[in-house]
């Protein structure tokens, strides 16, 4: 069986909640791929960009690090920084443990279970990633959150933050997700498919404006904030501590 077939298995039966389980795990990145417009491009983007403000003996950390592929890149090109990896879901801690296990025992990554509405890595980090996955926080927690992420982060070091987001009108938010129903059915998924993912994910994946994300980087302590990619309904910004 195809990884995408795979994939169209693990879709929610109707009514239940979306959850990051053992089926899920299995083809999350064949799920993103499909799933997330421009995904190679935003990959990319995300590791040349944060690159740039890795500096030595600091950590770099990724929160909600699912089976490692935002961090792999880093862990590949730098030798001088430390790991730190944060997930909740135990079949991704099993999946990204085993992909990293040879670091781990190395010592120079760290895979931990954690919560971030009730804690946070203590590292004090060049470069924190949060891909897609601040959206999945409850609203109420996410501004002490990304303080704590500018808190722990070195001066000069940078926060890049990719989130799925609403349209600024009730009209544009309409058309931007009318275009994105269309790619996903453009890479295989049928309407019934896209709807039951919908319906899943309602209360667990809330997205807000890019105004909202923006605002929230300043009011954390920012001051520098650009969105360095963008696409209709998604979007990335840098957050770069002076």
């Amino acid at each position: 069986m195809t990884d995408t077939a795979k994939t169209d298995q693990v879709l929610p039966d109707e009514g239940a909640r979306w959850q990051f389980d053992g089926s899920v795990t299995e083809v999350f990145d064949n799920m993103l791929v499909r799933s997330i417009p421009q995904y190679d491009v935003m990959r990319q983007a995300v590791f040349d960009l944060g690159a740039s403000f890795v500096t030595p003996d600091t950590a770099v950390v990724d929160l909600g690090c699912s089976r490692g592929e935002a961090l792999a890149p880093f862990v590949e090109r730098f030798t001088a920084n430390r790991f730190v990896g944060v997930e909740v879901s135990e079949p991704m801690l099993d999946a990204v443990r085993a992909r990293f296990a040879r670091q781990i025992a190395a010592g120079t990554v760290d895979i931990r279970k954690l919560d971030l509405r009730t804690d946070y890595p203590r590292d004090r980090a060049s470069l924190t990633l949060a891909v897609l996955t601040i959206q999945f926080t409850p609203i109420e927690y996410r501004q002490r959150i990304v303080r704590t992420i500018f808190e722990h982060t070195v001066p000069g070091g940078a926060f890049i933050f990719v989130e799925k987001i609403l349209g600024s009108t009730a009209l544009v938010d309409e058309l931007f997700v009318a275009r994105y129903y269309d790619m996903k059915a453009r890479n295989g998924y049928t309407t019934e498919q896209i709807e039951r993912k919908r319906l899943a994910l309602e209360g667990v994946l809330v997205p807000v404006t890019a105004r909202w994300n923006e605002d929230l980087l300043r009011d954390a302590g920012f001051r520098q904030v650009e969105c360095f990619w963008r696409w209709f309904n998604f979007a990335g910004w840098i957050g770069i501590k002076d």
